[in-house]
């Protein structure tokens, strides 16, 4: 029993070992990883995955998708930058709007899988389609930037030694936690995932679910657009191109199941950091971008694999 223990609890820590390794590579194979400017580079970097990264758990959890991640991320830039500069709202209003539309993408999505049955990866992916396009017509294809210099402060700011973004994150994640674990919310995600039938038999509106799972993905996805405008201080139309892919590789490196009803957030961290440092380590060696693709393709079908065999085993 004691050996099986101990196996058991090297699977669950295994993601933060990988992430250790892979910390200790990179220290070694460039002098300026460990860097304290650089350190902190990544930490700015990995904040904008995991507060996005919280919102696609639950989503997954339930054995759904969002391909509108990065969507989303660029028209809260476009939209609270457009609001300051061209309709002169203040900082805090134009943020609130942009979060407010955030959240009406996440229910759009919502009522396209759940109301409509339209499967989760073409409704999303449709949304992400529709509000890239509505994303550069709001700019018209120009960036924007000219707002308050103040708005810097939530993505390029610090309490004490520690970067607002990252403080952000921590946050979220202990938000997130605390809705996986805390909550009956949390529960029903992971019925949900585990046997969506047997989820509508025992009473749980699983219609319900799905709407506040997208409406809270949509939610962290528009937090991680604003961090994002704040940190580079202009909203780029091409703002989150891709991002959804990086974090889906987050969170099923994290060892939340595609198929639904496994995961945690602790080990979502460890996927966000690892995702982070292997970014920021491929360019600090000169890794071209098109061979990143390769490995962070790769890296998605090592994880996903990995949990299509452990499913395998339990089923067998």
């Amino acid at each position: 029993m004691k050996s099986n223990t101990i196996v058991n609890q090297i699977k669950d820590k295994a993601i933060w070992i990988v992430f250790l390794l892979m910390f200790i590579g990179f220290s070694i194979a460039s002098p300026r990883f460990l860097s304290t400017s650089n350190l902190f580079t990544i930490a700015r970097q990995v904040s904008m995955y995991g507060i996005a990264a919280v919102g696609m758990t639950f989503v997954i959890l339930i054995a759904g998708i969002d391909l509108s991640a990065g969507s989303v991320i660029t028209i809260v830039n476009i939209v609270a930058a457009y609001l300051m500069v061209n309709s002169k709202f203040s900082m805090v209003t134009a943020t609130l709007v942009a979060l407010l539309l955030a959240v009406a993408i996440g229910l759009l999505n919502g009522f396209l899988v759940s109301t409509i049955g339209i499967p989760a990866i073409i409704a999303t992916f449709a949304t992400q389609t529709i509000f890239a396009g509505a994303s550069y017509l709001i700019c018209g294809g120009v960036p924007i930037y000219g707002f308050d210099e103040r708005y810097k402060v939530i993505g390029q700011g610090y309490v004490g030694p520690v970067p607002v973004p990252v403080i952000i994150m921590v946050i979220c994640f202990a938000i997130g936690s605390f809705i996986l674990n805390k909550t009956y919310f949390g529960r029903y995600f992971y019925a949900v995932g585990g046997n969506e039938e047997a989820s509508k038999l025992s009473g749980i509106r699983v219609g319900a679910v799905k709407y506040l799972v997208y409406a809270l993905a949509g939610l962290f996805s528009g937090l991680a657009g604003i961090v994002m405008l704040s940190r580079t201080n202009s909203a780029q139309p091409t703002a989150g191109l891709g991002y959804e892919f990086d974090v889906i590789t987050c969170v099923v490196l994290g060892g939340v199941s595609v198929a639904g009803g496994f995961g945690k957030i602790s080990n979502v961290v460890a996927g966000v950091l690892i995702i982070g440092v292997l970014t920021n380590g491929m360019v600090l060696l000169n890794v071209s971008s098109f061979t990143q693709m390769i490995v962070k393709g790769i890296v998605l079908i090592l994880a996903v694999g990995f949990d299509c065999l452990q499913k395998k085993r339990v089923q067998n």
